[in-house]
């Protein structure tokens, strides 16, 4: 079983595992690159997973779909142009002996959901769309701050092996504002050595590891002495609340350059 990341637009990445002559794709937003993919390797596309409404995720599903008779997985609750499995909290599916675990994890959208699995003698792997980045989480632009909060929470119980397969590129520029908000963070420095030397390579920082992630990334830190010092200094104003920390520090990353 192996996990490719086809890189999309400027970037995304659509990822994709394949095992004997299958495969399943996940959020591809452009048709081209899975295809041009399925036709150098001989593969059949089985599956096509979807976490979220948002075009640069959707805008190839339809054409893929009609291509290869592929089976769809998407949100229950969000709307989606084309037909699928409507997928929420503890909805199971299995593809090649794999049993993928859906869950919800809204904030970025309001029905975002996202899947994961264990694979055998392979370290377990998480597709979570655009709530969880390396070094960040996803831009809160239905759901709440309390939302992004609990599906942070739901995804740092995971087995710290997982693989976290976001769906962007974003990695240094997170790892710039992890380093504001933890400047003394040994673990994140070296994090942030590691991936400008794959990007000088021009190779990808994913997947992330879980338990990399919950020693570097802030919003999987937001209850962590030094980040809520630095959220305060940020924003004065900030109470002790959980959420009010939590909605503070995303609102500085937004407007962070």
């Amino acid at each position: 079983m192996n996990l490719i990341p086809l890189p999309a637009f400027s970037d995304n990445y659509i990822w994709l595992l394949q095992h004997q002559g299958h495969a399943l794709v996940v959020d591809p937003g452009d048709a081209d690159p899975v295809r041009h993919w399925l036709t150098e390797n001989k593969h059949q596309l089985d599956v096509i997973l979807v976490t979220h409404h948002h075009g640069d995720h959707t805008g190839g599903v339809a054409a893929l779909q009609k291509m290869t008779g592929a089976q769809v997985y998407g949100p229950a609750t969000e709307p989606l142009p084309f037909e699928f499995r409507a997928m929420q909290q503890d909805s199971i599916f299995s593809w090649m002996g794999l049993h993928f675990q859906t869950l919800d994890v809204p904030g970025h959208t309001a029905g975002h959901i996202a899947y994961w699995t264990q694979i055998a003698n392979q370290e377990p792997i998480l597709f979570c769309g655009d709530t969880l980045f390396s070094g960040g989480c996803g831009r809160i632009f239905e759901g709440t701050p309390a939302q992004m909060l609990k599906a942070m929470d739901t995804l740092a119980a995971l087995p710290g092996n997982t693989r976290v397969c976001c769906a962007h590129e974003y990695t240094l520029s997170n790892l710039k504002f992890a380093t504001a908000v933890e400047p003394d963070n040994v673990a994140l420095q070296k994090h942030v050595q590691l991936c400008q030397q794959l990007r000088s390579q021009n190779l990808p920082t994913l997947p992330a590891q879980l338990a990399n992630e919950l020693n570097i990334n802030p919003f999987l830190r937001s209850r962590h002495p030094a980040v809520i010092q630095a959220v305060k200094a940020f924003a004065p104003h900030t109470s002790n609340q959980e959420v009010d920390i939590f909605a503070n520090l995303r609102a500085w990353k937004n407007d962070f350059k």
